[in-house]
């Protein structure tokens, strides 16, 4: 049955009624919402029955009213947090004067992210975009036509890493090498090439005289939160200048400030040619971008690349308010503690349960490995003790949650695994 709630942080959800009904939003239970979504959407997602319907922190709240921890982030999305007050008040702000205009005309807002995202990059310019799988897609076009202008038609070849995930558009699939996502979905774009993930002598061997580009997350994300050696980034960095080929970064789902760093890249003090942006930027508001050096840049003429919403004034403003909060040094150290508290913390929780195979991470990029397929029933029991994490390749537990937390969030759920591990 239907009803009409409101929240409030003191009474939780209150049942409304009379003409009250019509200023309030109706919320659904969660299984009336379920079975409209099995109706009218497409099955695209093997969907949680859990209708999220308020944030506040790092708490959500289900249509039921019932409150959870949420260690999930929206898939590295939420780094803020759920509601957090300044991005609220500059999207209000931002609402009231302009939400969109063409790309055709002069943009400030995009303008002056583009100016941030280039200081705190140290790349050159920048192409704004909607998503994730669009900055992809906008590195892998520039990347290749960098190549063919300067080197020959066939100069078009790019080198990714075995497992990786770069996102679900015919291009960006293309450079992602797990079956699961790629199957029913050929012929792919062609002139894609897979190496082991973190061995440079594979990545070296595999560059020639085709090759214009080597694209690389600095963190396997989807593929299992897989961390490579210290030397990695900094040994393709040398690879691609002797053998004069692009290093494209994708920092989609590690990048503003996940690791602990602004990019994950500038751990190893790498500054690539092409960098693909997205996720976190927004704060919950779509926007992607492409990051560019100056060589690349140059090659880039009016009319080979655009996107209708891509930079437009609601989402650079919205992006511009979170790397203010999120770059800042203090920001950034307290995310790298709090990893490292928490990866400690799963670490002593291995040493008591023997399903936990291996704990790794970097900031609240963290993975733990279990040593049987049972990720899928930890996350379901998990949510019924109110926590919200995910599990991928079937028995990993990846932990992405908002950048925010602190030592106490930590314990609650390290708390609620222990209970939930001690019961497989």
């Amino acid at each position: 049955m239907r009803f009409c709630s409101r929240y409030s942080p003191t009474k939780g959800w209150e049942r409304l009624s009379g003409r009250n009904k019509f200023k309030q939003r109706i919320h659904r239970n969660n299984a009336e919402n379920t079975a409209l979504l099995d109706r009218y959407v497409l099955p695209t997602y093997a969907r949680t029955p859990v209708t999220l319907v308020h944030g506040e922190g790092v708490w959500v709240w289900s249509a039921d009213g019932k409150k959870y921890l949420d260690f999930f982030g929206g898939l590295a999305v939420d780094n803020l947090g759920h509601a957090p007050p300044r991005i609220k008040k500059v999207l209000a702000d931002q609402a009231g004067h302009l939400l969109h205009c063409s790309n055709v005309f002069t943009i400030q807002e995009q303008a002056e992210l583009a100016e941030k995202l280039v200081t705190l990059s140290g790349m050159h310019q920048a192409f704004f975009c909607n998503s994730g799988t669009e900055a992809v897609e906008a590195c892998i076009k520039f990347a290749r036509y960098h190549g063919v202008k300067n080197f020959g038609a066939e100069h078009y070849e790019i080198i990714v890493a075995e497992n990786s995930f770069h996102g679900r558009t015919l291009g960006s699939l293309s450079a992602t090498m797990q079956k699961k996502y790629r199957d029913g979905f050929g012929p792919l774009v062609p002139g894609f090439k897979a190496v082991p993930f973190g061995d440079l002598t594979a990545a070296s061997n595999a560059v020639g005289p085709d090759t214009c580009a080597i694209l690389i997350e600095p963190i396997q994300g989807e593929g299992g939160v897989n961390i490579p050696p210290a030397d990695y980034l900094p040994g393709l960095r040398k690879i691609c200048d002797e053998k004069n080929c692009l290093l494209v970064l994708d920092e989609v789902q590690v990048g503003v400030g996940r690791t602990g760093k602004l990019f994950a890249g500038q751990h190893s003090g790498v500054v690539p040619d092409l960098m693909a942006v997205s996720k976190a930027l927004g704060s919950g508001f779509p926007i992607g971008a492409c990051l560019a050096s100056k060589k690349v840049a140059d090659s880039v003429k009016p009319g080979m690349h655009a996107s209708t919403f891509g930079g437009n004034p609601l989402a650079c403003r919205v992006a511009l308010e979170t790397l203010s909060i999120v770059a800042r040094e203090s920001f950034l150290k307290k995310v790298a503690e709090t990893g490292a508290y928490f990866i400690a913390q799963l670490k002593k929780l291995q040493k008591k349960h023997s399903i936990i195979a291996e704990v790794r991470g970097l900031g609240l990029m963290i993975g733990c490995e279990l040593n049987r397929e049972t990720g899928v029933q930890v996350v379901k029991e998990c949510l019924q003790e109110g926590l919200l994490i995910n599990a991928i390749q079937g028995k990993i537990l990846r932990f992405v949650p908002p950048l925010i937390i602190n030592k106490g969030h930590v314990d609650r759920a390290v708390k609620i695994l222990d209970r939930v591990l001690a019961g497989i």
